[in-house]
Parts: structure tokens; C-alpha cells; sequence
């Protein structure tokens, strides 16, 4: 799955869209370009300490190209958020929303540019060997 840029408004410098899906609208657990996958309530808990702790924007998780801009916009969707929203389970995948407020003029070229066109969070986890299977490691 690309969690590729949603949203930009070009005049405000904006950017919206998936930072991580955990599951799809079925609850299928998803993995990354890694081939890592998370749990909904992992990607939750990580989802708010970052927002606590951090909020940055950067380029290509390089600590010298951060603070290119500030986190504005974040939801964690769960089925339980959806159903208190009304909305049914299976309309939204359990995943990470986000929108970035860009201030560097460099960044912001390149995301109009698409040269950056997905999110990408930049973090520490601990792997866990996790058993597929057979179908899910033959299937295509």
C-alpha cells in the first residue's frame, strides 16, 4: 500500500495523508515496504507519543534536514472512532492521518515537484517474528 500525499493546498503550504494504514477497510493487517507490519493499537500508541513529543516535519529522516515544517492535522482511525463518528466500520482503514503545515521553501518545492510524494515515519520498534500462513506467503 503507498501512503502517498492526499491533499496539498498550494497556497498555504499544506500537506495531508496517510502516514501508516495498520489494516485495510476489511481489517486485513497490511505491511510496509519493509515488510513490516504494526497493530492497530500500536500504531495508536505511537501515533500520540509522537505527536506529544515531536511534531516535526524533515526530509528523508536525516536529523540535519528537520524542523521543515509542524504537524497541524492527526487522526488515528479505529473502528471504534469510526463508530463514534457515525461512520461504518468498514469505510476507512485503521491507519494514521496526518497534515503537515511546510515553512522551509526548498521542501515545499520539492513536494510540488513530486520528488516527495509519500510520508515516511521515521522511528524505532522491536521485530517480532510473526508466522504467515502458507497461503498468505503464496499468494500473489
Amino acid at each position: 500500500m503507498n501512503f502517498e500525499v492526499k491533499k496539498s493546498v498550494d497556497d498555504k503550504k499544506q500537506v495531508f495523508g496517510w502516514a501508516n494504514v495498520a489494516e485495510d477497510e476489511q481489517g486485513n493487517l497490511l505491511e510496509d515496504y519493509q515488510g513490516d507490519s504494526i497493530t492497530s493499537e500500536e500504531l495508536e500508541k505511537t501515533a500520540y507519543d509522537y505527536v506529544l513529543k515531536f511534531r516535526d516535519a524533515g526530509e528523508r529522516h536525516n536529523p540535519a534536514l528537520r524542523k521543515k515544517g509542524k504537524m497541524i492535522e492527526s487522526i488515528v482511525f479505529t473502528k471504534e472512532k469510526l463508530q463514534a463518528l457515525g461512520l461504518p466500520e468498514d469505510s476507512l482503514p485503521c491507519g494514521w492521518w496526518v497534515g503537515f503545515q511546510i515553512t522551509d521553501d526548498n521542501t515545499w518545492e520539492k513536494i510540488k515537484k513530486g520528488e516527495y510524494n509519500m510520508f515516511s515515519i521515521e522511528g524505532t520498534g522491536q521485530r517480532e517474528t510473526v508466522a504467515k500462513t502458507f497461503a498468505e506467503c503464496y499468494s500473489t
